[in-house]
């Protein structure tokens, strides 16, 4: 089976560097002019592999597999311009987050954009470096199609690279979206200098607006406490290697962040806090980072607000 990965971000890269290592794999991205020094800036220090092409020519892939590692406010652009050319082939969405102009996930962008397709989602917790340095990782992939699922799974593990197969895409790709959020707001309590124990209390309450949300949505709660949920949520809320945990800590400390660094999680409160007010459900720690990331809300007033929030049962 031929393999392309569309994208050629931290992510994108790690991942044909691991799925080269067993066959040939073509690398997609806008800017390939380091190509030829067989590194990406992106993933400084990772060695390109000899079974690794690099191709800026989107119309000379002809894979059977495509895995679409493109931010995810950047996909339904992607999609507009070259469905007619994705369409009918396996695509894989690897993105993390909601897409705000339409607030449904990458999937849902995916199977709209191309009816032909048969959709999967390759989330789970995952830093590009680990992956690109063939360090043991464990992901979920997900595809509503049981046969389909069995197939990517066996075509896209590797010596390093683990997969566990669902059919709950809608559960799967929510834990990969949400986590972020709860990952900023974790950042936040920390730069903020809260300590440790306000981040656990984040993360345990977090994970309950994650499941409340999801499930609403119609994923299955099992799903939630596997590895696209609970496991990245772990991973995000306690490494500095998380982007949307450094963007949390720079809000937090009252610091700038880098510019032009993707922060998934940013976007994704945005949208996941007009879903909620559109099925009326409580989502206070998602509606915080909103309103950080929009500057709506000070950090300064950040802990007064869930802390007066009314006592309940847990």
């Amino acid at each position: 089976m031929s393999i392309a990965v569309i994208g050629a971000g931290a992510f994108g890269t790690a991942l044909a560097v691991s799925l080269a290592a067993k066959r040939q794999v073509t690398l997609w991205g806008r800017d390939t002019d380091w190509a030829g020094r067989r590194e990406n800036p992106r993933l400084p220090g990772i060695r390109l592999p000899a079974g690794l092409q690099v191709s800026g020519q989107l119309d000379r892939i002809v894979a059977e597999t495509l895995l679409l590692a493109l931010p995810a406010q950047v996909l339904g652009g992607f999609l507009a311009e070259h469905a007619a050319r994705l369409d009918g082939r396996r695509l894989v969405n690897c993105a993390k987050g909601i897409d705000l102009a339409s607030l449904t996930g990458p999937t849902a962008l995916i199977a709209r954009a191309c009816p032909a397709a048969t959709v999967a989602v390759l989330t789970g917790p995952s830093f590009a470096a680990d992956i690109a340095r063939g360090l043991p990782t464990a992901l979920t992939l997900a595809c509503a199609d049981a046969d389909a699922a069995e197939a990517l799974q066996r075509d896209l593990s590797t010596a390093s690279l683990r997969l566990y197969r669902t059919t709950d895409v809608i559960g799967a790709e929510l834990g990969g979206a949400l986590k972020n959020i709860i990952a900023i707001a974790a950042g936040a309590a920390i730069g903020a200098g809260y300590g440790d124990s306000a981040r656990a209390s984040i993360v345990t309450r977090g994970f309950a607006e994650m499941q409340r949300l999801a499930i609403a949505l119609g994923a299955r709660p099992e799903t939630l406490a596997g590895l696209s949920g609970l496991g990245d949520l772990v991973l995000t809320c306690t490494s500095q290697q998380s982007r949307n945990f450094r963007y949390g800590l720079a809000l937090g400390a009252g610091k700038p962040f880098a510019q032009g660094t993707t922060v998934e999680g940013a976007a994704t409160a945005r949208a996941v806090s007009a879903i909620a007010r559109r099925m009326e459900l409580e989502m206070p720690i998602s509606d915080l980072v909103a309103g950080l990331a929009e500057g709506r809300v000070a950090m300064e007033h950040a802990l007064d607000i869930l802390l007066n929030r009314p006592l309940k049962e847990e």
